[in-house]
């Protein structure tokens, strides 16, 4: 898996807490945005998540490019439904390589994971068998025979063809999040609970955010962050653990202890 934050909002922070401090000022929006100071922002940001008051939040965006991850994760991070993707689509772009996730239990597995390799291997080979049967039915079909043809005739076959490829898949996309749907996202997929490969998305993600906008994110994670688990009885009893791994980034990042 491989994760970058390729864009954002310009001034991330100062933008919200312009945008919230509008919300209660006579001063017009450039004057506001002239004599915001860096510890305004700080305290105006503080305020609005101590209070839940998270649309300013609205305002700023960020945008990932994700590479590398399973469709199984794809179909999970697509639930989280305010936010923009660009997925690499099975239908125009052909399979070429093999190239798909093995879950850690498996991988640690040597029976285990010799199956799982053999099985998305043969589906690999059926994959590329169906591209060459439906091409040859399309070509006769359609009586195309020029070498200008071939990339339709393939684009037919594999709309179809697809259909043989395993969950496990690799796939690419770039996704653009709010801060308030971001928040969100760390909030749920960040927990123990979440499926582990989106889970350790959620983290890549979240460290990326904390480096471009501290303050907006400084209480970003799980719910257990700050009080009990939300989880109650299906808690994963690992709060201790959870929030040391929180504290970790906070410290790789530089910024120890905002807002606590």
């Amino acid at each position: 898996m491989k994760v970058d934050l390729i864009s954002h909002t310009f001034n991330p922070e100062q933008l919200v807490a312009a945008a919230a401090r509008l919300c209660y000022s006579s001063s017009s929006i450039s004057e506001l945005r002239d004599k915001i100071k860096q510890k305004d922002v700080s305290a105006f940001i503080e305020m609005l998540i101590k209070m839940g008051h998270e649309s300013p939040l609205e305002h700023v965006t960020f945008t990932f490019g994700i590479e590398g991850v399973s469709r199984v994760l794809l179909a999970q991070l697509t639930r989280h439904r305010i936010a923009s993707y660009s997925v690499q689509s099975q239908r125009y772009v052909k399979n070429e390589a093999l190239s798909y996730v093995i879950p850690p239990e498996i991988e640690k597995l040597p029976e285990a994971k010799a199956e799982f390799v053999r099985a998305v291997e043969e589906s690999k080979k059926a994959y590329d068998k169906l591209t060459e049967i439906l091409k040859e039915e399309y070509k006769r079909r359609l009586g195309l025979c020029d070498e200008k043809d071939e990339s339709k005739l393939e684009k037919m076959a594999i709309e179809d063809a697809r259909y043989a490829l395993p969950s496990g898949w690799c796939t690419n996309l770039i996704c653009t999040f709010n801060a308030r749907s971001l928040l969100n996202f760390f909030s749920h997929r960040c927990c123990n609970r979440a499926q582990w490969e989106i889970r350790d998305l959620a983290w890549k993600m979240l460290e990326l955010s904390l480096k471009t906008a501290p303050c907006i994110f400084s209480h970003a994670g799980p719910g257990c962050l700050h009080k009990l688990c939300p989880e109650g009885r299906m808690s994963c009893k690992k709060v201790e653990e959870v929030r040391r791994r929180r504290k970790l980034i906070l410290d790789k990042v530089g910024e120890k202890g905002i807002f606590s």
